[in-house]
């Protein structure tokens, strides 16, 4: 389900900035070899989940790293079976898929390791110019057993604490509290993320993550140099979108297929990639080049010159049910009332996923970018370069993607097919 309209402008954000805190917090983070590891996992998942969410038509867009991070709250209780078919799924390195002894974590190593990408995101923008937060919270029924060593894990390293609701009596509140939870760490971007019907009496756990981003541009495009422009759609037709324009130095490279900008937002911490095909019609066969290791490629290709911009306004949202594809990606055992196994979360066999939603907002203007999203798993009880000043003319269907560009953490991913629609 999708839903668009075009953006207005934005507002300035001030914030207090420590230069000796966010000092300490990228040496100690940037340096850690199994946080390394974890980025690298959210990365390849983040490819893979898009790869299976392009298959639909139109506009797109979706936090990959949220997804991740909401199912790590559940794989931090998974067992046997149902652990490993969620990490190779997920390709965290609490498993062994390659004979390498070298990149296997234990459970607890992992969780330590994903956490301070959260403390790390989150302690960085609180002393910058720019918000961003990630949160995480579980939601369990009131009365019902969670092992306590489970309940810290989640806490210590997920900074995510148990609030306890009424599943049984009082369904219809409990999903209002989540929900409303969702739309102040959100900043009332993500509405309804938990539609009525999705929990129920049986309902004994609901995991959530939240992320939330706004940023100015490095280098702000003015608005009186906006002009409405045709932008051309893959059934041939043309539309005409507010184009954005600026001549300025910026991170590019080029090949046969397609060229490549990164738009840095304020302090350089995190920019907007935009991968733009050179054909109109070349969007699928470039989403099919989309690979960890090609991107990865292209990203070390990119260097700064100056660069003639034009990009459209635009506004996304976009939800999806995930279960179906999760089980597609081999993630089968998690959703079996039989076959499941969470007994880290209570000591007993007695939960499953029952749900995975997803819920995404972009968007981009003069001033910058406001993004945000939100994940629920709900689990219930199983019994029952040229040397001429490239052109950079984004008036056809292009993918994009937002990433931390201290540790590579790929937080957003996304398409535009119609700015208009």
């Amino acid at each position: 389900m999708y839903s668009h309209r075009l953006s207005a402008g934005g507002q300035d954000m001030k914030a207090i900035k420590s230069l000796l805190i966010l000092t300490a917090t990228i040496a100690t983070v940037a340096n850690c070899a199994e946080t390394q590891l974890v980025v690298e996992a959210n990365n390849r998942f983040a490819l893979d989940i898009y790869q299976k969410l392009c298959s639909s038509q139109g506009n797109l867009f979706c936090s990959p790293y949220s997804i991740s991070t909401a199912l790590a709250l559940a794989h931090a209780g998974a067992k046997g079976q149902t652990e490993m078919q969620m990490a190779r799924v997920l390709h965290f390195p609490t498993i062994d898929d390659s004979n390498s002894a070298q990149s296997v974590m234990n459970m607890d190593d992992f969780a330590s390791a994903f956490g301070k990408i959260i403390k790390d995101l989150n302690e960085r923008a609180a002393a910058g110019d720019y918000e961003l937060r990630v949160a995480n919270a579980l939601w369990g029924q009131k009365g019902y057993s969670f092992l306590k060593e489970y309940l810290e894990l989640i806490k210590s390293h997920y900074e995510g604490n148990l609030h306890e609701v009424d599943f049984v009596a009082a369904t219809e509140s409990a999903r209002q509290t989540i929900n409303s939870w969702v739309e102040e760490k959100t900043n009332d971007k993500i509405k309804e993320l938990i539609k009525p019907g999705v929990l129920d009496a049986m309902t004994r756990l609901v995991l959530t993550n939240a992320i939330y981003f706004k940023g100015n541009w490095q280098r702000q495009f003015e608005e009186n140099k906006t002009k409405d422009a045709p932008f051309n759609l893959l059934n041939g037709q043309k539309t005409d979108v507010p184009m954005m324009n600026q001549t300025a130095e910026f991170g590019y490279m080029e090949n046969k297929d397609f060229q490549a900008l990164e738009l840095p937002y304020v302090e350089n911490e995190l920019s907007m990639i935009i991968l733009l095909p050179k054909q109109i019609d070349g969007l699928a066969p470039l989403e099919q080049k989309l690979t960890f290791d090609n991107l990865k490629t292209w990203l070390g290709q990119l260097h700064k010159r100056e660069v003639v911009v034009s990009i459209p306004k635009f506004k996304i949202t976009s939800q999806f049910s995930l279960a179906s594809v999760l089980k597609s990606m081999g993630m089968t055992d998690a959703f079996s009332a039989r076959k499941a196994d969470f007994s880290g979360m209570t000591g007993n066999r007695d939960l499953c996923i029952s749900a995975v939603i997803h819920k995404a907002y972009v968007d981009v203007n003069e001033e910058g970018t406001e993004a945000a999203a939100a994940t629920a798993v709900t689990m219930k009880l199983t019994s029952v370069g040229p040397s001429h000043t490239p052109v950079f003319l984004a008036d056809h269907p292009f993918l994009f993607l937002i990433r931390d560009n201290q540790l590579g953490s790929i937080l957003f991913i996304g398409r535009v097919t119609n700015p208009g629609a």
